[in-house]
């Protein structure tokens, strides 16, 4: 009986112990489980942000890494470093993009495997104009061009009027065609993001020519609306364009500055709120002299070397990692600057001979820019988003304002071309370089009432002008280190 006592007694003490013990790991698995499900869900928002379908839902399990909100961070503290991290305004209102087509949702979507802001060296690309028909297979010819030209940057032009004609309806067709074929080709894209439609602007704005929105709020939620839609296929945003013209900014309080720079804060703040590894530009101005109309006083230019000054006093080295340019370079070669132009006497356009401005120079553009920016304080390179030489040899004309084009040869774009280019990568002030322009003289039937038809690689014919062999060369040469 005492026996069978001490056999219950033990009995009983292992099924106590093995029920402690049941209930300790019972509970450490919970813990465990509860840890992980609140440090490591890959669609938590401060993680990174999910992919959308083409419904514009967030339904696919890879995420992007997004920037940390700060809220401390002063309006005009300037970023330190090419890689520094930017200060992040509220993200803008959720857009609501259920109309969209579905080809994204049928598409790869991509994740970067290197943010293009962490590559800092010189880069090219090419303006190349979208196929007009939207049929891919020409689309995909102009891309084997750029492949053949050894270039590996792109610049598309988004105008905001063409896709969202009403408030959140938008008509993605173009960038369906142009983004993923691009991303197929393995290039990156820079976009140029213009023209404000009609329902955005202010009242009272004319309407005839391009100008920014009366709300830059509404500005946001179209970048926000395109970035959503198109994550990893756009990697740098060029906001706006030669803001120092009225023709490109016709706003009732006239030219201003200040105004550009707050819509560089908003753009910068929104495109880096969702992915901060897209490169932010700020508008490249025309260069050009002020011009005041005497019959009412109204301004329609400022001087380039002026808006600049204006734009980096309101703040914009905080706004941007990189400051925009272009110079379309007349009939003078890419080395000579403004004070030092020889006369050229058989020269029918005479600008920079007898009317010297510092406009007319390449050089001079370029290298004040940069001085300024120095000057400022800032380490901002520069993106020459257009640049190029017209040439009307081998067409039936130009426009009557493009007598410039007259005055150089086909050998002269070639030579002119590549010059620059070689420059922009000695001087050491360039990041991103974009040559104008691949294909608009085709696309235009080599039309000459466009003036885009003088700067096109691809002549009449669709032959290949020297300057393309000569980038072919170029770009061959420095990629086996010649």
């Amino acid at each position: 009986m005492a026996t069978q006592t001490l056999i219950n007694r033990q009995i009983r003490g292992f099924a106590f112990a093995w029920t402690g013990l049941t209930i300790l790991v019972g509970m450490i698995v919970f813990f465990a489980i509860y840890l992980t499900y609140n440090t490591s869900n890959p669609l938590d928002q401060s993680q990174g942000i999910s992919l959308p379908d083409g419904n514009g839902s967030n339904d696919n399990n890879v995420a992007l890494p997004i920037a940390s909100k700060a809220t401390d961070v002063p309006a005009a503290t300037p970023v330190p470093t090419l890689v520094a991290a930017a200060p992040i305004a509220q993200q803008p209102e959720t857009i609501e993009t259920s109309n969209q087509p579905t080809i994204m949702q049928d598409s790869p979507q991509p994740v970067p495997t290197i943010l293009p802001v962490n590559v800092p060296d010189y880069q090219v690309g090419i303006q190349v104009q979208y196929s007009l028909d939207l049929n891919p297979d020409t689309q995909r010819i102009w891309m084997n061009d750029v492949n053949a030209l050894g270039l590996n940057w792109i610049k598309q032009q988004v105008r905001w009027e063409e896709i969202e004609i009403n408030p959140g309806e938008y008509n993605w067709a173009k960038l369906d065609l142009v983004l993923p074929i691009a991303h197929e080709y393995g290039f990156k894209v820079l976009v140029s993001v213009v023209a404000a439609p009609d329902w955005a602007r202010e009242p009272g704005a004319d309407l005839t020519e391009d100008g920014p929105p009366a709300d830059l709020q509404d500005f946001a939620n179209f970048l926000t609306a395109m970035m959503t839609r198109y994550p990893g296929y756009i990697h740098a945003v060029e906001v706006w364009n030669e803001p120092n013209l009225k023709r490109e900014w016709a706003s009732v309080n006239g030219l201003d500055a200040a105004r550009f720079v707050e819509m560089m804060r908003i753009a910068y703040t929104t495109i880096k709120n969702l992915d901060p590894g897209v490169i932010v530009v700020s508008g490249a101005l025309s260069p050009t002299g002020g011009y005041v109309v005497p019959e009412t006083g109204e301004v329609t230019a400022i001087d380039d070397f002026d808006y600049l000054d204006q734009a980096l006093q309101a703040g914009l080295l905080s706004w941007t990692e990189c400051v925009g340019a272009h110079h379309n370079g007349y009939n003078i070669g890419p080395s000579v600057t403004w004070d030092n132009v020889v006369d050229d006497p058989t020269a029918q356009f005479r600008g920079p001979f007898d009317n010297p401005h510092h406009s007319w120079s390449f050089a001079s553009t370029l290298q004040t820019y940069a001085n300024k920016i120095a000057v400022a304080g800032g380490w901002q390179r520069l993106c020459v988003t257009e640049f190029g030489w017209a040439v009307a040899e081998d067409l039936e004309g130009v426009p009557d304002y493009f007598g410039f084009a007259l005055d150089n040869t086909l050998e002269e774009q070639a030579q002119w071309t590549i010059e620059a280019l070689n420059n922009m990568e000695e001087w050491g002030i360039v990041w991103l370089a974009f040559i104008w322009n691949l294909n608009y003289g085709p696309q235009a039937g080599w039309s000459t009432e466009s003036d885009n038809t003088p700067y096109s690689l691809i002549g009449p014919g669709f032959t290949r002008r020297p300057a393309f062999d000569a980038i072919v060369e170029w770009t061959a040469a420095r990629n086996t280190g010649n």
